[in-house]
């Protein structure tokens, strides 16, 4: 039973949904790291529900920082925050604790750990537990924002309507980042608003593409075979609960064009090796080339939906009708998103920590 992620700075998760309170430590990090709550704080506003399009659970995610830190810096040893849980109603799962929700952990849970778990708004595999991997991802962004390197995603896709595609990456990033609902094309971005209302309407729910970008990373982080860029990304990525699909640069757009096209070719810009292109996702051989790191995750619809479906009783092993009651998001992507950078931004804080030495981030 792990959760723990990462090798120079790793990263533990803890909490239920209805628990007392979740959080996150980050060990690993270098001492000097300024800490700024004002931008924890915006970042986990990012996560948090807002308007129809989201549920109804409102929580002020008050953090609490209570070891590492002193003076505004990092000391170098585990950071540890609390974040408390007010606002549950956990009646709302009693009903039908012995239900395997479509979509949902509830039966591999049960499965797991023998029926000992909390099945509470999902326990432990709620999406409320990514609030830690934010707040603990902003110090990420934050120290990496000084050594020049910026993350940013947006909603690529929902519902068959698509955004604008990166184009000057980093004025697109800070965009992006002033955004609570991430587009680039804002007529875009107000019809999947409109399309996510719809579904909610009808008790339904929908997913969609999330597109992230981080520049700034020196060539020659990552190792080939077992650590690379790519694996790294991919494993903390689908980590994340609604995470069903990760792929790297032109992905699957690309899947019938040759290799004279895919290629991308070397040049010099400005006396700097860059390539033409970026197919690869700034990734050779599992190794950055210096260019721009892209990828996209396939976000699944919210699992809870309104509509009466078909389903287990798993206590008396017999077929059964549920229908979904309680505060649900008729779709997360939006939510998803800054949980997206903040994976990211680790994932890239360990891997340069591994290459540079963990005080490359001071």
């Amino acid at each position: 039973m792990k959760n723990t992620f990462g090798q120079n700075v790793a990263v533990t998760i803890f909490g239920e949904s209805h628990g007392e309170e979740i959080g996150v430590v980050i060990d690993g990090l270098a001492p000097g790291i300024e800490i700024d709550d004002e931008f924890i704080a915006s970042q986990l506003t990012l996560r948090r529900p807002a308007g129809k399009i989201s549920t109804s659970r409102q929580e002020k995610d008050e953090y609490r920082i209570v070891s590492g830190v002193f003076e505004g810096k990092t000391t170098g040893t585990p950071v540890c925050i609390l974040i408390p849980n007010q606002n549950t109603h956990s009646k709302d799962y009693s009903a039908t604790r012995s239900l395997a929700r479509p979509g949902h952990a509830d039966y591999t849970a049960y499965c797991k750990y023998h029926g000992f778990e909390d099945y509470r708004g999902g326990g432990h595999f709620s999406g409320r537990i990514t609030t830690g991997l934010v707040a603990a991802g902003a110090i990420a962004i934050k120290a990496l924002k000084k050594k020049n390197i910026y993350v940013g995603t947006h909603i690529r896709e929902l519902a068959g309507i698509k955004d604008r595609e990166f184009e000057n990456i980093n004025d697109d990033i800070d965009i992006l980042n002033k955004k609570t609902f991430a587009v680039l094309d804002e007529e875009a971005g107000k019809r999947m608003y409109k399309k996510i209302e719809e579904y909610a309407a009808d008790g339904d729910s929908i997913g969609g593409i999330l597109e992230c970008a981080v520049t700034g990373v020196p060539a020659g982080v990552g190792e080939p075979w077992f650590d690379t860029v790519e694996g790294l990304l991919a494993h903390a990525l689908f980590s994340i609960p609604a995470v069903k699909g990760v792929e790297f640069g032109g992905g699957s757009d690309l899947k019938n064009e040759p290799g004279s096209r895919y290629n991308d070719s070397f040049c010099i810009k400005d006396g700097k090796i860059e390539t033409l292109t970026n197919n690869n996702g700034g990734i050779n051989g599992g190794i950055t080339n210096g260019m721009p790191i892209v990828f996209r995750c396939q976000i699944k619809p919210t699992p809870s939906i309104y509509k009466e479906q078909n389903t287990v009783d798993f206590f008396e092993n017999e077929e059964a009708v549920l229908q979904i009651k309680g505060r649900h998001d008729p779709a997360i992507i939006h939510r998803a998103r800054v949980v997206v950078d903040s994976v990211a931004a680790l994932v890239i804080c360990d891997l340069l920590s591994g290459r540079f030495g963990t005080d490359y981030l001071a």
